[in-house]
């Protein structure tokens, strides 16, 4: 077997002065040490169930027709969570966490990518902590459902015409098409979202419907972050006329609410009126109702 110089390494400070200024030089000084067989290095990683920080069931969630799929996980410490993938137990696919801290923490949102409808998975969850611990669960499997061609009916989705006409801001400054950025609103999934860059209670959107529409129903899904921060408790709706509906209460951010309402327009603005501040935005956005000829 191979060996791999792992060696220490100590850093001698010396000064010199060069015209009446300080200057910090390291010098590289090796400490003798033997060195490591790689059956060593992986004898001295700790592995351990994850079911040991593990808090709740582990159940694949929020299926989505982009083939999209989450599955939210909450530790007892933190550690980074990943999760492995595949049709195989051979995987071959990563998810890693959504959130946008990074790091190790414990409320966890991988999501699943380019799955395929009616077919069976197998995963497995992995996370590390602050010590190195390595924490694996057995391998599992789910099966994603069959496909299902409902009609969209949103007036507020750009597959019937609709446009994003202005938004407050994007988390990253993302495009409309990125990642956070504002199409995430409106895209017909619980998988992503439209994040502000921190516009908390002044996070806006305004969308341009493809004609004039009598608008008899909204739907709104508030984003939140494990710290609690970024939900919306209130928001309006403003029609091209200037008049304002609402304000309308969201219970949580644990789905979309839907809000009856009464009017015509051909563009509606949707506003944050109060919230946990920070990055608020919206899961989803959803207009319904019929086009006036």
């Amino acid at each position: 077997m191979s060996r791999l110089p792992f060696k220490l390494i100590r850093l001698s400070m010396v000064l010199i002065a060069l015209a009446g200024t300080a200057v910090v030089i390291f010098a590289q000084d090796p400490i003798p040490t033997p060195d490591l067989s790689m059956q060593e290095i992986l004898a001295g990683i700790a592995f351990r169930h994850v079911d040991e920080i593990l808090e709740g069931e582990l159940n694949v969630t929020n299926f989505a027709a982009d083939g999209t799929a989450a599955l939210p996980i909450t530790t007892t410490i933190p550690v980074a969570c990943t999760i492995v993938y595949g049709t195989t137990p051979a995987f071959g696919k990563l998810a890693v966490d959504t959130t946008m801290d990074g790091g190790t923490h414990t409320d966890h949102r991988p999501l699943l990518l380019d799955l395929e409808p009616d077919t069976m998975y197998y995963f497995r969850v992995q996370g590390t902590d602050d010590n190195g611990v390595i924490y694996l669960s057995e391998v599992m499997t789910f099966t994603t459902p069959p496909l299902e061609t409902a009609e969209n009916t949103n007036l507020a989705s750009p597959e019937l015409g609709a446009q994003i006409i202005g938004f407050s801001s994007a988390f990253g400054g993302a495009d409309l098409t990125e990642r956070w950025g504002a199409l995430s609103a409106v895209d017909n999934s619980p998988n992503s979202a439209w994040s502000s860059a921190g516009d908390g209670d002044d996070a806006w959107i305004e969308i341009q419907l493809a004609g004039r529409a009598q608008v008899h129903r909204i739907e709104y899904w508030s984003r939140s972050m494990p710290d609690g921060t970024s939900r919306v408790f209130e928001f309006t709706v403003t029609a091209d006329d200037g008049t304002i509906y609402g304000p309308f209460t969201v219970p949580d951010a644990d789905q979309a609410y839907a809000f009856d309402v009464d009017f015509e327009t051909t563009t509606i603005r949707f506003d944050v009126v109060s919230s946990s501040g920070g990055n608020t935005g919206a899961v989803e956005f959803a207009v319904y109702g019929d086009f006036i000829d």
